[in-house]
């Protein structure tokens, strides 16, 4: 999976990069079926799917289309490579977070006693950090959320994790802010956002160094 010189093959990049995705998606779908609180871009989109009445996995295909534009004015260019790839890491991302979020349900783990759904809700946003780490590190498609937290990480941030995560957050935490100004009521919100919140970055960094720590960030 590796070549020589220590950097992945590309059969070795698009295995570690389906890894991730998996990863992500089960993470995301974990905290949204549970509803103890989802990672904050997820939460925003949770609240906005309740706001508009449309399918989560709409939902977060229009918000990635979003960051996508924002991405360019951040860059100050229109990479037209780029933003394909983000595209084509959303679309089937997006609806595979909303399926299985559906799946897990089944299961009626959304009826599970307080502290079990306490400790997986945080299992499932560790896996969000661990899934951002690999295909950032990876970096041969993004989802848009987080190449804007790569672009602010590498680009603004001197590669701070920690400090890039907190900085992309505002963007979500205005939205959820206005769709509870406008519907008084709150999704998706709990405390594995306040976990998400103060801990993702470190998640990643820490992913970064400990899981498949042969893999170095590429492509910058």
């Amino acid at each position: 999976m590796y070549q020589d010189n220590g950097k992945p093959t590309i059969l070795g990049d698009c295995i570690l990069l389906i890894i991730s995705i998996i990863i992500n998606s089960l993470g995301n779908a974990l905290t949204v079926s549970l509803n103890l609180g989802s990672a904050l871009w997820t939460a925003s989109a949770v609240n906005m799917s309740h706001l508009f009445h449309m399918n989560l996995g709409n939902i977060l295909l229009l918000e990635g289309i979003a960051v996508i534009l924002a991405n360019a004015v951040l860059l100050r260019e229109i990479d037209w490579h780029r933003m394909l790839g983000n595209i084509l890491f959303m679309v089937p991302f997006s609806y595979l977070v909303s399926g299985i979020a559906q799946l897990l349900t089944v299961f009626h783990i959304q009826h599970l006693s307080l502290v079990p759904s306490v400790i997986l809700d945080i299992v499932g946003v560790m896996m969000i950090g661990c899934g951002i780490s690999i295909y950032q590190r990876i970096n041969l498609i993004l989802h848009p959320n987080d190449d804007l937290m790569q672009i602010l990480r590498f680009k603004f941030l001197h590669g701070n994790a920690v400090t890039a995560s907190l900085t992309a957050f505002i963007t979500p935490i205005t939205i959820i802010a206005i769709c509870f100004l406008i519907q008084r009521h709150i999704w998706a919100v709990n405390i594995g956002t306040v976990v998400a919140l103060l801990f993702q970055g470190t998640f990643i960094a820490l992913s970064d160094r400990y899981v498949f720590r042969k893999l170095k960030h590429q492509r910058l």
